[in-house]
């Protein structure tokens, strides 16, 4: 059975939930594997709504879930700066 495009959208809220704890707890390895597993889940919705799309209901719930996750990367971003900048 074929996961929902909701799902995808559902998963990747997840994975970005679980780097903003690891990144919350300093452990950047751990955001950097979430990351490619998110990449993953996104290469995979991206192959799957090309032949599905969502209904009226969904595409509200999407824009929740998408708002969501913005909300965590711009966290995870602020966490980062300087952890970044100890890199340069």
């Amino acid at each position: 059975m074929d996961a929902s495009l909701l799902q995808y959208y559902e998963a990747i809220e997840s994975a970005s939930q679980d780097m903003l704890a690891a990144a919350r707890d300093g452990n950047w390895d751990e955001v950097v594997k979430l990351e490619g597993a998110c990449a993953v889940l996104i290469a995979q919705l991206k192959h799957a709504a090309a032949s599905r799309k969502l209904g009226a209901e969904e595409v509200q719930l999407k824009s929740r879930i998408m708002q969501r996750i913005l909300v965590n990367d711009a966290e995870i971003r602020q966490l980062a700066e300087p952890w970044l900048e100890d890199l340069d």
